[in-house]
C-alpha cells in the first residue's frame, strides 16, 4: 500500500502509513486518527480506526453499554407463529452468549440469530407536532436448519400500560439498534 486509501497521500518518511484496525485499510494518520475502543475484536483499550469505523464502533459501545443489558433481561410478548390466529404469551430475550432468542411460554424456542433474514418494527400512529411513530411489535423471518423456506413470527406488545408494556417497547426498540448495528457493521 503506498498511498491513502481515503486521501490518496502519498507515503514517505514524513507521512507514515497506519492500518485501522477496524477494517484492516491503509490511511495516513490525518485519515486514521481516531482512537476508539473497540470491544468486539477485543481491544478494551482505544486504538487506531479510519473515521467510517469509529463511527460505526461508537454506535456499538453505546449499544454494549445500553441495549445490550435490555436484550438479556427480556421482556414479555404475544407470539404469533405462521399463520396461526392465537397468539401465545411468552418472555423473549437474547441468549448470555448473544447468539439465540429464546422464546419461552407454554413451550420454548430458539432462533439463532444469524438465521434471522428480516427484522422489521411495527408500529402506530404518529404523535401531534411530529415525531417518532410508537413501537407496538416486531415482525421477525427466519429460517430453521434443516428445512426449507423461512418462518415468520410477530411479537407484539400487550396493551396494558404496566411496566411490562413499557420493557417490551424498551425491548422493541433495542432490538432494532441491534439490527441496525448487524446490518451496518457487515458493510465494513
Amino acid at each position: 500500500c503506498r498511498r491513502c486509501m481515503q486521501c490518496d497521500a502519498k507515503f514517505d518518511f514524513l507521512t507514515r502509513k497506519h492500518h485501522c484496525r477496524r477494517c484492516g485499510k491503509c490511511f495516513c494518520d490525518r485519515c486514521c486518527s481516531q482512537k476508539v475502543p473497540l470491544r468486539r475484536m477485543c481491544f478494551v483499550d482505544p486504538v487506531r480506526q479510519c473515521a467510517e469505523c469509529a463511527l460505526v464502533s461508537h454506535k456499538e459501545a453505546e449499544f454494549y453499554d445500553k441495549q445490550l443489558k435490555v436484550l438479556l433481561s427480556g421482556a414479555t410478548f404475544l407470539v404469533t407463529f405462521g399463520n396461526s390466529e392465537k397468539p401465545e404469551t411468552m418472555t423473549c430475550r437474547l441468549s448470555n452468549n448473544q447468539r439465540y432468542l429464546f422464546l419461552d411460554g407454554d413451550s420454548h424456542y430458539e432462533i439463532e440469530i444469524v438465521h434471522i433474514s428480516t427484522v422489521q418494527i411495527l408500529t402506530e400512529g404518529f404523535p401531534p407536532g411530529g415525531g417518532n411513530a410508537r413501537a407496538t411489535g416486531m415482525f421477525l423471518q427466519y429460517t430453521v436448519p434443516g428445512t426449507e423456506g423461512v418462518t415468520q413470527l410477530k411479537l407484539t406488545a400487550a396493551e396494558d400500560v404496566t411496566v411490562g408494556r413499557r420493557q417490551a417497547v424498551a425491548w422493541l426498540v433495542a432490538m432494532h439498534k441491534a439490527a441496525k448495528l448487524l446490518y451496518e457493521s457487515r458493510d465494513q
